[in-house]
């Protein structure tokens, strides 16, 4: 019985191989068709979602498309209504100030640059006095800062020229500072100077004076936080940021707000300082203006043009601008809150895959694009589930019914090729089994004819040996016919009351001769009194029979065996043990299948063709009981049958 460790005896059939590919094949290719139509249907459902989806959505983004012309319109005829005849700077202020653009270049009808424009040198209404020229002999030549700035003080005292004075009094104020006096020269600039008869005196380069005067003086003082600081600077804010009453030129109101902002950082910054920048770039980069009335890319960065002929203006736009106010006239055209529009400038990044449907952003903004996405990108899959549900439930009961059809069909090969395998097995062994038994006795026969003068010991001898085969025949046969009517359910027990002493008493008996060989250590252990069971006691015999027969043929050469019986648990226990070398696990839970043989050249030197223990295990099973093995590795096997006790 150990020897059954080896190896499984049936194997895998090689032509299930070539079946169960077949019925792969006949499964996965239309399996993966319906798999492939199915993906398709989705997906024209999806875009069939999709198209209804941009039907009912375009109508809204033509209306966005609409109100971006109206914007623009609108303010390109809000810049043509300026007045022609206004000041540039004014105009300048106004489209600024009122956010009609970021900034504004203006030019005259030859299309020169009037604003933002540079200072023009000019000349004194009135000769230099002779005095003049002392006191700058007495500042530059003589160094002698003092007499020079009592020099300069005389001269805005006499003269009546106000440009004049105010060219002596900025002197004088210099004087002072160069002469270590620098609170006489705040307080000149901040008082006399001060005067508004001297706001639009300006040098010989075309420069104001005061508010050049009143930069100085912030620089002069100790601290942005000093009072007098604070309120010059405000003061000198306010004359760059008048546009109306001051000649002052672009250029130096620039230079004058980027100092304003550097001695008073985060407290005091011109309003329009960042469109004066952006002219004075435009116009270096665009000596020839371009007044198309569309918006239209400049070669500063992210800097776009819109161009009047009249009054000659180019208003500038950044693209942040334009995207802000654009998208604020976009949201008045009263989308639906399932969806949201965005307008994108041409050559930047794609929108992504969240855009449901785009549009040219109208004549003013060529190569705009306006877009529109839904608020749940899940929406066109949402109104397409239903469809989509519908083909993923037919195709998953159309797979599902492939499948189980082709499992049930294979399952129907596979058990036609069991049973035929379990045919050619049945008459292999039955042929084997039964011609090892009937040629040995043919031999033993033939032997005792052949003698003339037979010697009776050697005949006794041989018919004891034709005896053990002829019942090892008849146990042969007799496992045959049981395994039979097993497979038919023709077997029917004769229940009975049956001392299970006797039972074991008629098993020991019939295998007596084989128990009591050389060699061979039989032990029976009953304990206690056996009860009486309802049983059919030939076939409880023919259980132990096997048992024992198996312990038999699957030990060595020193067999030890024994046979214990006793209650157990409220049923009634037989175990049947061995000395082999046991089962493995996987042998230990199919040995009880028919015709499962753990090593063959074992069983065909020992006999048996693999239907005791499975004739063992229906017996014993059709009385109620229940039959295992504990079999671990080298330690031998034990069989016990368990029955149940009335």
């Amino acid at each position: 019985m150990g020897a059954r460790i080896a190896r499984t005896g049936t194997g895998h059939d090689s032509r299930l191989w070539p079946v169960l590919l077949l019925l792969l094949l006949v499964v996965l290719a239309p399996t993966a068709c319906l798999l492939w139509f199915m993906s398709r249907a989705i997906e024209n459902e999806r875009l069939a979602i999709r198209q209804k989806l941009e039907e009912a959505y375009r109508r809204d983004l033509a209306g966005v498309q609409l109100r971006i012309d109206q914007f623009w319109r609108d303010r390109a005829a809000a810049l043509e209504r300026l007045d022609r005849g206004e000041p540039s700077p004014q105009v300048f202020a106004r489209v600024v100030g009122g956010s009609l653009a970021d900034s504004v270049v203006c030019y005259d009808p030859q299309g020169q640059v009037v604003y933002p424009n540079a200072p023009v040198d000019r000349q004194t209404a009135e000769t230099v006095p002779p005095a003049w020229d002392e006191a700058r002999r007495l500042e530059f030549d003589a160094a002698d800062p003092t007499a020079a700035a009592a020099a300069y003080a005389a001269i805005a005292r006499e003269t009546l020229d106000s440009t004049l004075a105010a060219w002596a009094l900025q002197a004088e104020a210099r004087c002072l500072v160069q002469s270590g006096r620098p609170e006489e020269a705040i307080g000149l600039i901040a008082g006399t100077l001060a005067d508004a008869k001297y706001g639009q005196a300006v040098d010989t380069h075309g420069r104001l004076i005061v508010p050049n005067a009143e930069l100085m003086a912030l620089g002069l003082m100790p601290s942005p936080d000093d009072k007098r600081f604070t309120a010059m600077a405000e003061r000198l804010r306010g004359r760059l940021e008048d546009y109306a009453n001051s000649d002052m030129a672009a250029s130096q109101r620039r230079f004058l707000m980027h100092e304003l902002e550097r001695l008073s950082p985060g407290k005091i910054r011109p309003a329009l300082l960042a469109a004066e920048d952006l002219a004075a770039r435009f116009a270096e980069a665009h000596p020839s203006p371009r007044h198309d009335p569309l918006l239209q890319p400049s070669q500063l960065p992210e800097v776009w043009q819109l161009g009047l002929p009249t009054p000659h203006l180019v208003a500038l736009f950044r693209t942040e601008t334009i995207l802000s106010q654009t998208v604020s006239a976009m949201l008045e055209a009263g989308l639906s809150d399932d969806v949201s529009v965005g307008l994108w400038p041409p050559g930047s990044e794609s929108p992504g895959k969240k855009t449901f449907y785009s549009l040219p952003a109208g004549r003013y903004l060529p190569g705009w694009q306006v877009t529109l996405a839904l608020a749940d990108d899940r929406l066109v899959d949402t109104a397409a589930s239903a469809r989509v549900a519908l083909y993923a439930w037919t195709g998953l009961v159309v797979v599902a019914t492939m499948t189980l059809v082709a499992g049930l069909i294979g399952s129907a090969f596979r058990r036609q090729l069991r049973m035929a395998q379990l045919k050619n097995d049945l008459v292999a062994t039955v042929s084997h089994e039964l011609k090892t038994p009937l040629s040995s006795m043919r031999l033993l026969v033939d032997t005792l004819l052949d003698e003339q003068s037979p010697d009776p010991s050697r005949t006794r001898e041989y018919l004891e040996l034709m005896a053990r085969e002829n019942t090892r025949l008849s146990r042969l046969i007799d496992n045959f016919l049981t395994f039979s009517r097993m497979s038919r359910n023709k077997y029917a027990l004769q229940l009975a009351d049956v001392r299970v002493e006797h039972v074991i008493d008629a098993a020991v008996e019939a295998m007596r001769e084989r128990l009591e060989q050389p060699r061979c250590q039989f032990e029976l252990n009953i304990n206690g009194p056996l009860p009486v069971i309802a049983a059919d006691a030939d076939a409880l015999a023919t259980v132990l029979i096997n048992l024992l027969d198996n312990a038999c043929k699957y030990t060595g050469d020193e067999k030890q065996i024994r046979l214990q019986a006793g209650r157990e648990d409220g049923t009634l226990a037989i175990a049947v043990s061995d000395n082999g070398i046991g089962l493995s696990r996987a042998a230990a839970r199919k040995v009880f299948e028919r015709f499962y043989q753990a090593d063959r050249r074992l069983s065909r030197s020992a006999g048996g063709c693999g239907l005791g223990l499975s004739i063992v295990k229906y017996i014993v099973e059709a009385h109620g009981g229940s039959v295992h093995v504990s079999s671990p590795p080298g330690e031998g096997s034990t069989f016990t049958v368990r029955l149940p006790v009335e």
